[in-house]
C-alpha cells in the first residue's frame, strides 16, 4: 500500500532532518496550485551539505519506495529540486533561499507540523535565529 501525499511529505521531511537540514518548512499547497500537494523547503550551510541532504533522501529510495520523477541542481548544490510528483522538495544553500524567498511567494500556504521527535529537530536546526543574533 502506497503513502498518501501527506504521509509522503512527512516522511521526506524526516529524511531531510536526519541529514541535518536547517529551517525546514512543510507547506500544504494543494489549494493554491496544481503543481503539487506539498512543498518541503529546507537549507544547508554549504553547497556540499545541500548535496548531502539530497543524496540522503535519494539513497533511501529502496527502503521508502519513493522514487523522484526528477532531481535538478545536484551538481552546483545551490538549489536542489526533487520532484516526487505530489511532493516537491526544495533544498537550498541558505543565501540562495533568501534570494528566491519561496516562503514569501507561497505565504498563503498552511504550514504542517511534523510529529515528534522531528518537530523538536525543526526547532533545533535553525540558521535564521543564528543570523539574527
Amino acid at each position: 500500500m502506497g503513502l498518501d501525499s501527506r504521509e509522503k511529505a512527512i516522511l521526506l521531511s524526516c529524511l531531510a532532518l536526519e541529514k541535518k537540514a536547517y529551517d525546514l518548512v512543510l507547506m500544504e499547497v494543494r489549494e493554491i496550485t496544481s503543481i503539487a500537494d506539498y512543498f518541503i523547503i529546507c537549507s544547508g550551510r554549504s553547497d556540499r551539505q545541500v548535496q548531502s541532504i539530497a543524496q540522503g533522501i535519494d539513497e533511501k529510495r529502496a527502503e521508502t519506495g519513493l522514487f523522484p520523477l526528477s532531481i535538478e541542481g545536484m551538481t552546483r548544490g545551490h538549489w536542489v529540486l526533487m520532484d516526487f510528483t505530489d511532493v516537491i522538495v526544495h533544498i537550498f544553500y541558505q543565501p540562495v533561499r533568501e534570494f528566491y524567498d519561496l516562503e514569501g511567494l507561497w505565504a498563503d500556504a498552511p504550514r504542517v507540523e511534523l510529529p515528534e521527535p522531528y518537530a523538536t529537530l525543526v526547532t533545533q536546526f535553525r540558521l535564521r535565529d543564528e543570523q539574527v543574533s
